[in-house]
């Protein structure tokens, strides 16, 4: 079986929710993992390229077997491809842990609502919690075929925006293949 190793570097913020709430200071916050430190999960980044897989058949015209690497969507086919969560680095953990840093990680941005005379609508104020520019990395594994792992390959790099709000500057990124773990750091 083959693998992938990537790195998502993000050029903005970004925001992947734990559909919690931040109690009095922000809407919506980021999900994170028991040490505060932001991740995606395996499923998300599966969905993403999923999506993105469907966009270049639309566009291209080219029949690709999208089922074939994800599975069927209502059936209850899964597909045997692993995705890992995506995550900072073992060294960029353990330095940022060790050194309390994980507060630094976030910020807050606000938005409201505008309505036809450009007032600000009330109570249309919403505050989320996004994580500053940085890189994450992840693993695609148990591939079948050289043939799969190039089709996924070329879909990493369509991918460029994630997250809540993509199509309002948050969540730009580039997705790029690693030859070997060691690069994570």
């Amino acid at each position: 079986m083959l693998e992938i190793h990537y790195k998502i570097t993000f050029l903005s913020d970004w925001h992947i929710g734990s559909g919690l709430a931040g109690g009095p200071e922000a809407d919506a916050i980021v999900l994170k993992d028991k040490d505060s430190l932001p991740y995606i999960p395996g499923k998300t980044i599966k969905g993403l390229l999923r999506d993105a897989l469907e966009d270049i058949q639309e566009a291209t015209g080219h029949k690709i077997i999208v089922e074939q690497i994800f599975g069927k969507k209502d059936s209850g086919t899964r597909s045997v491809i692993n995705f890992s969560n995506a995550e900072l680095s073992p060294k960029e953990k353990l330095e940022i842990t060790a050194n309390g840093l994980s507060d630094f990680l976030y910020r807050n941005i606000a938005s409201t609502a505008i309505d036809a005379n450009g007032v600000a609508q009330k109570q249309a104020l919403r505050v989320m919690e996004v994580c500053i520019p940085l890189k994450l990395t992840g693993t695609i594994a148990n591939i079948e075929t050289p043939e799969i792992k190039d089709k996924l390959l070329q879909t990493l790099k369509w991918v460029r925006h994630l997250g809540v709000n993509r199509n309002r500057g948050l969540g730009r990124c580039k997705f790029i293949e690693i030859l070997t773990p060691e690069e994570n750091d």
